[in-house]
């Protein structure tokens, strides 16, 4: 059980902009629905403004910025097309491309897909008796969506699928996972927090270790990034600030939060606007801020 603590506090944005104008490496870890955009439609997209920040970040080379999120891969590539050097994860890390590259790798390629078979028909009951409901087929998973349906129905039946599925899925190698408004089925161990753990695991190894990490997620998905973020054991000789924020005051693993995308996207322009102002330093000594 995660709790609210007396460490839990509204991100502190002046020494946010501080610390990322004294350091040297940076690595943004950015999900998307809730945190980039309001968490809404199946098809909602980023808007210009969003885009131009995420354009404004990648354009420093010093700055390793990835949007991670439960969405496909198509998905993803549609939406940020026109902003280079960006990394992708999507389906919650199964598929993960680093920035500058076109091609894709995959968590697990020996993952099995044959449970497919069981659970679509399942998935297709609760859609048919749970009216505004529908399900979504993603390459490495299936997610029975209701933010459409009655709310308290809607709820009611995410429960009873989420019994119904683990009594039949038992002895399968999957895990299924409630989250706003959906559930879904995917392969064990397909988490945020292993690409997360992927992506500083390579700066690490290749001699660009971060002195400035930041790192935004509003849902439980995300609160495996958290955990990511507080195990990682950083470089010994490059101290290293992390500032892990979720979005909206809830319980949480982040010790930060901000209220809602606007704050995220203006949390972001300021440091956008911080780097036109005055070209980084390199980096000074710092602690680890992650509490």
């Amino acid at each position: 059980m995660v709790a609210l603590t007396s460490n839990f506090r509204k991100l502190p944005t002046d020494t946010l902009l501080k610390t990322y104008s004294r350091s040297g490496k940076r690595v943004f870890l950015l999900d998307h629905d809730g945190t980039l955009v309001p968490q809404g439609e199946s098809s909602s997209r980023p808007g210009d403004a969003v885009l131009r920040v995420l354009q404004g970040l990648t354009a420093n080379p010093a700055n390793t910025v990835y949007v991670i999120s439960g969405r496909a891969r198509t998905e993803l590539e549609s939406f940020f097309s026109g902003v280079s050097r960006l990394g992708l994860a999507a389906e919650h890390g199964f598929y993960w491309r680093p920035p500058g590259s076109e091609a894709w790798s995959t968590q697990d390629p020996e993952a099995r897909f044959d449970w497919r078979d069981i659970v679509l028909p399942i998935l297709q009951v609760y859609k048919e008796s749970t009216d505004g409901s529908y399900i979504e087929a993603k390459e490495s998973a299936l997610v029975w969506h209701y933010h459409d349906a009655d709310p308290d129905f809607g709820s009611w039946q995410a429960k009873e699928l989420l019994d119904h599925l683990e009594g039949v899925l038992s002895n399968e190698p999957i895990e299924v996972v409630p989250g706003q408004s959906i559930v879904e089925v995917k392969p064990q161990g397909v988490s945020k927090g292993r690409v997360v753990e992927r992506v500083l695991h390579d700066a690490l190894e290749s001699g660009e270790a971060p002195d400035f990490v930041l790192c935004i997620g509003n849902d439980r998905s995300d609160e495996d990034m958290f955990s990511a973020m507080e195990n990682m054991n950083f470089s010994p000789h490059i101290p290293t600030e992390v500032f892990a924020c979720t979005v909206g005051q809830k319980p949480s693993k982040a010790p930060y939060y901000v209220n809602d995308p606007a704050e995220v996207q203006a949390t972001l322009s300021k440091i956008v606007d911080v780097e036109a102002a005055a070209p980084a330093d390199a980096a000074s000594a710092h602690h680890v801020s992650f509490a």
